[in-house]
């Protein structure tokens, strides 16, 4: 179990500030989802989570130790990433790049033991891509390989866990199985994810949390109820929504105003 705290981030992309004073704290047991409109910094705050790009302000603490001091490989032993699908070429297997989620836990001769090979069999099951195993990356349709990237995260077997538009390219059927996975590894695993998603719905049926950016700044942090509001929306969205509780389940649910 794992607590990732993000404390006054602040991240440019050259001289103009991409995120600015983001404070985030993300338990074990949670979802906490980033919402926001296109450009509002999602993306980038999971690829500055995730070390790709720097920091310029700020921290980011994992169990109370500065993530920026941890060597790769320790990093990918504590965060596993799902980055936004794009087609994925290259000569690689189903299985060998799942197998790459095992790399920051194999022995200094490298080769997966049984456990890795289990980890990795459960992982595919997990996200029903055992039978694509031998296929390459490039004979795959863009959702199988979102996926894909999906087992490799599981089967890098981490307490953290950074989405970035992981229903994206999945067919409505495995948009709710991914997501009642991560439901499910989290009550169980007690994982600590942090998810950016653009279907508002979606995230009121599975977040915790949410969190709302606007142009690099959050604007609002609560639960789904207190987050997924008609004001809160149509400020940040610019256009007419009608924000009611769901009939079954009572969770906001968001449809737009003609």
């Amino acid at each position: 179990m794992s607590v990732l705290k993000i404390r006054d981030l602040t991240v440019h992309y050259g001289d103009k500030p991409a995120l600015q004073g983001v404070d985030l704290t993300v338990p074990p047991g949670e979802i906490l989802a980033l919402i926001g409109p296109n450009g509002a910094g999602k993306s980038t705050l999971i690829r500055s989570l995730s070390g790709v790009l720097p920091i310029r302000g700020g921290s980011v603490l994992l169990d109370g130790e500065d993530i920026s001091t941890f060597t790769p490989k320790r990093r990918a032993q504590h965060v596993a990433v799902v980055p936004q699908s794009r087609q994925l070429g290259g000569a690689f297997t189903v299985r060998q790049t799942v197998m790459l989620g095992r790399t920051a836990h194999l022995g200094w001769l490298g080769k997966p033991t049984p456990k890795d090979e289990a980890k990795v069999d459960w992982a595919m099951e997990k996200t029903s891509v055992h039978a694509l195993s031998e296929r390459r990356l490039a004979e795959i349709s863009g959702g199988e390989q979102q996926r894909v990237l999906l087992a490799r995260a599981l089967a890098q077997d981490t307490p953290v866990l950074l989405l970035d538009e992981p229903t994206n390219h999945l067919d409505l059927g495995y948009q709710v199985s991914l997501l009642t996975l991560l439901r499910k590894l989290v009550d169980e695993q007690e994982l600590a994810v942090l998810m950016a998603m653009h279907d508002l719905n979606q995230v009121a049926g599975c977040a915790d949390r949410v969190a709302l950016l606007v142009n690099g700044q959050l604007k609002a942090v609560g639960s789904p109820s207190e987050v997924l509001t008609s004001a809160n929306l149509e400020e940040a969205y610019n256009t007419p929504l009608d924000v009611v509780p769901h009939p079954k389940t009572g969770v906001p649910l968001i449809t737009t105003l003609s």
